[in-house]
């Protein structure tokens, strides 16, 4: 019986393997958003450079890495909603397709771990809110406190006095006016997720998104970050991606699933990044002048790339040369 390579060969006049995938590879590899990511990087690279290094554990330290770090837009020392709690999204997928994801999870560390035991312990890809919650303490993780980091608790008054939120008016009602900033007082756009891809030594691919999500957005939105085929998407036989910025966009076009789909049509990473990113602009090009999104992607052989909507993103690629580099994304505008 033919293997489905030599199947598909033989098919040749109908369908043929990318060039780009037969080309030999030389892993271990890893990809990050941001210039964390450089860190994060590192800190993935302590289980890729072992014999038995697997990118599952490997996307999963690093993503715990940045989520134990005080930062804007990562863990429970991120911004608040404009009700002023921290809830996180995260996601993870491995070389199988299993998968697991938790949203609106509030007072849990480390949400990429209960992401992963959401896709080794259960039937199940997604669990939100309350609901994942008493699943991670059912796992033995701690309940922490709640209490907002002093950057955070310092943002978010100053946000306060800006915008005069009341969450007892229900401002919702007047959809018109948006109370979600754009961009950050320090001047970044809102929202910065981490998102990591890695190929291990035995030429596998997984991939991680972790995130506190825009700052002070409306109390129980959900960006794209825990939903797999939009925030992150791995298929071993062709690549990987992930996704970071304003989530909505990338969860109206299935963004990362979409990448990869351009990848296994012959696509490079970056090129396939290209393309999807043109898609989102194409739905209303004025609009995306004003909002960050960005992917990056990571083919079978090791090859990496990214595109963004706006200049000013940043990834990390870390490779078996030992270099950690900090890379300037090619941009549409």
């Amino acid at each position: 019986m033919l293997n489905r390579r030599d199947l598909l060969k033989n098919l040749s006049g109908f369908l043929t393997i990318p060039s780009f995938l037969d080309a030999k590879y030389s892993g271990p590899i890893v990809i990050s958003t941001w210039d964390s990511g450089l860190e994060v990087n590192e800190a993935a690279w302590e289980i890729l450079k072992n014999k038995n290094g697997k990118a599952i554990d490997a996307v999963e330290k690093g993503a715990i890495y940045i989520e134990d770090i005080v930062s804007c837009c990562v863990g429970l020392g991120g911004n608040p909603d404009r009700d002023g709690k921290v809830t996180l999204d995260a996601c993870i997928m491995d070389e199988k397709s299993n998968c697991g994801g938790v949203a609106f999870l509030e007072k849990i560390q480390n949400p990429i771990s209960v992401a992963r035991k959401v896709m080794e312990d259960t039937e199940h890809v997604l669990l939100v809110g309350e609901g994942a919650q008493s699943f991670a303490l059912s796992k033995g993780f701690k309940l922490e406190s709640g209490l907002l980091s002093a950057d955070a608790e310092k943002s978010y008054k100053s946000w306060l006095e800006k915008s005069k939120y009341q969450p007892q008016k229900n401002i919702e009602l007047n959809q018109r006016k948006n109370l979600t900033p754009s961009t950050l007082e320090n001047g970044n756009k809102n929202h910065d997720t981490m998102a990591l891809l890695a190929l291990d030594k035995n030429n596998d691919l997984s991939g991680a998104c972790t995130t506190s999500g825009m700052a002070f957005k409306m109390r129980g939105r959900v960006g794209d970050s825990p939903i797999i085929g939009a925030g992150l998407y791995v298929d071993n036989e062709v690549g990987a991606a992930a996704a970071t910025g304003q989530g909505e966009e990338v969860i109206r076009v299935a963004g990362s699933s979409l990448v990869v789909e351009f990848m296994r049509q012959g696509k490079t990473p970056e090129q396939a990044c290209r393309i999807v990113i043109e898609k989102i602009i194409k739905i209303n090009p004025k609009k995306a002048k004003d909002f960050q999104v960005a992917f990056i992607a990571i083919s079978k052989n090791g090859k990496t790339g990214a595109f963004a909507v706006n200049p000013g993103f940043i990834y990390c690629v870390k490779d078996n040369s030992g270099k950690n580099i900090m890379i300037n994304a090619k941009s549409y505008y």
